[in-house]
């Protein structure tokens, strides 16, 4: 009788140790400040010559992203596609696209990334498949269990034309034109609101949602450390029984210019941003927690929306469920080329004010729908931008090139690929076009710029300027490139991972970033958006320490890396970004 007692005491410990030891190992908090490098499959390495980049270029360049202080890798759609849309309309969620590779050319990048300590976050595409997907084809059909998978509806009549029917509703395609398609097959529509290749899928539909939950299970079991999520604010539209059995027209914006076929002609406030959302963020929340205990460590899970803020922030969570991060757009959106020092800081404060307590923010320089960050600021604004993105707390994405001051390139009409673009003409195309952003990255001077050795032509041309400007030429000396992995490193140190962050327009062109940690160093970036050089004096920081010296200098910084300064002298030159440490604890 006793020795039972003893027996099962001795096994409560065992089990409450082995508990215990395995939530300890777990590694919750790798995302929280982690550096995360966005790859666009197609335009990052070409290991065959095809012209087209793929998993083994990507895996070929893992030591570099490493020696850089890369975190983790996203990486844009992998899978199996029509390319209509490059990727993001899928056919098969649980298939590699044939030009990227095969499920063991992943595999290999996986475990190459995980031996060098990088992350594979997969970008994630819920709203939409192909409509050369099983599912569609199925749904077409009106097979048993996939009569509803996505959203199907009724013409209605015209009234000038009986005979006739019209689109259920006024809904307008992200790409132009009606966001209904008909199937003659089916004699109904179909929802697509992106192209008319990639149906979105019914989320009111139960069936729906446990398949998109297996799509996720599998890559985990993959090993992949999370997902981004591409246009989650668009899972929901209106349903017809609360409008009287149809879909409703959404209202016009009055926007000048803007025709019927335009997606900025309509409100789109039944379409976009439903409260139904964010409950399917919360559950796939609930699905990434169960691998984070098996795996060890942090499934992290981002979201995608052009939204208000006070819509995005709601993925946070809603007090009593988990959610997701979602990318703040503040950066591309409400910063420009003539934002001065008080503009950026109202800019940052908002989403630092708006961000519930406890979560973690990020901050977004670019990605591969928007016109690179050099060519949106000039190059002049390069260094400050991807300091700002560093420096501050929680996550910082950045899209492939940007460490380089890359510019868009030049497509023209023949090229142009991107789907957005082909829906217009010949004359209006670069106002939509998403390629300049997406050509080829440059990695030194030779020939297709060390992408590719094919003897024809890359997927998209080249920007023209890759002779002079790509990584080869910046690995040494002052240079966009070294500022960033300097900034990546100085990332690393306590008070920039835990600091508090204290930003400060001195005037309209200098703007003052603290991260102050007590008992360390404290770090210290400074930005001149003028053309002028000019003299800061920090000396009203009483918090900061007085003896400071260079850690970090941007390409038109005068001072030098070590130079010792007093906070109440510091010149900083036009244009320059540059990042202190304080030779004393702070605080």
């Amino acid at each position: 009788m006793r020795f039972s007692y003893f027996l099962l005491f001795f096994l409560s410990v065992l089990f409450s140790t082995f508990i215990l030891t395995s939530a300890e190992t777990i590694d919750h908090n790798w995302w929280q400040t982690a550096l995360i490098y966005q790859i666009y499959p197609r335009s990052f390495k070409d290991s065959n010559g095809d012209g087209i980049g793929d998993l083994n270029g990507i895996t070929e360049k893992l030591p570099y992203l490493k020696k850089t202080g890369v975190d983790a890798i996203w990486m844009s759609p992998i899978f199996l596609s029509p390319m209509r849309d490059i990727g993001y309309d899928i056919t098969d969620y649980r298939e590699i696209a044939p030009e990227y590779g095969n499920m063991d050319d992943f595999q290999i990048l996986v475990k190459t990334a995980k031996e060098l300590d990088i992350r594979v976050i997969l970008d994630f595409v819920p709203n939409h498949t192909s409509n050369e997907s099983d599912w569609f084809l199925r749904s077409v059909r009106r097979e048993p269990g996939y009569e509803d998978y996505y959203v199907w509806a009724d013409g209605i009549p015209d009234p000038n034309m009986p005979d006739v029917q019209k689109p259920p509703s006024n809904w307008v395609s992200n790409f132009r034109g009606s966001a209904w398609q008909y199937s003659e097959e089916r004699g109904q529509y179909y929802l697509h609101q992106f192209t008319i290749g990639q149906p979105d899928l019914n989320y009111r539909e139960p069936r729906v949602h446990e398949e998109i939950k297996q799509v996720l299970r599998f890559w985990l079991d993959q090993g992949v450390s999370g997902f981004r999520v591409d246009a989650i604010n668009m899972l929901y539209e209106a349903r017809p029984e609360d409008f009287g059995g149809r879909y409703p027209d959404e209202p016009r914006t009055g926007i000048p210019g803007t025709t019927p076929d335009d997606y900025n002609y309509l409100k789109h406030i039944y379409t976009r941003n439903l409260k139904e959302t964010y409950d399917v963020v919360y559950s796939w929340r609930e699905l990434l927690n169960e691998y984070t205990k098996m795996h060890g460590e942090h499934k992290l899970m981002m979201t995608e929306a052009y939204a208000d803020v006070s819509d995005l922030i709601k993925y946070y969570g809603n007090g009593n469920r988990d959610g997701a991060v979602p990318f703040n757009f503040a950066f591309l959106g409400d910063i420009h080329n003539t934002s001065n020092a008080y503009d950026i800081k109202l800019v940052i404060d908002k989403w630092m004010t708006y961000m519930p307590s406890g979560k973690t923010a990020n901050w977004v320089n670019g990605n591969h729908d928007q016109s690179r960050l050099a060519t949106r600021h000039g190059s002049d604004r390069v260094d400050a931008m991807n300091m700002l993105a560093l420096m501050l707390p929680g996550i910082a994405i950045t899209y492939q090139g940007e460490e380089l001051g890359m510019t868009d390139g030049y497509v023209s009409w023949q090229d142009t690929r991107d789907p957005q673009a082909c829906d217009t003409d010949p004359v209006h195309y670069a106002l939509s076009s998403r390629d300049p952003e997406r050509t080829p990255y440059h990695w030194d001077s030779s020939d297709h710029a060390g992408f590719s050795d094919t003897t024809g032509r890359t997927w998209l041309p080249l920007a023209d300027n890759y002779v002079t400007l790509n990584l080869a030429k910046q690995l040494s000396g002052r240079s966009h490139y070294t500022f960033y992995k300097d900034l990546a490193s100085i990332r690393k140190k306590n008070a920039t991972r835990y600091g508090d962050l204290e930003t400060k327009a001195i005037s309209e062109s200098i703007l003052v970033v603290n991260r102050l940690l007590p008992g360390s160093p404290g770090i210290v970036g400074i930005v001149n958006l003028s053309d002028r050089d000019q003299v800061v004096n920090l000396s009203s920081l009483r918090l900061l320490p007085e003896k400071m010296a260079v850690v970090a200098t941007g390409v038109d910084c005068s001072l030098d890396k070590g130079m010792p300064l007093s906070k109440a002298y510091l010149p900083i030159s036009a244009h320059c970004a540059v990042v202190f440490e304080t030779l004393t604890n702070c605080c």
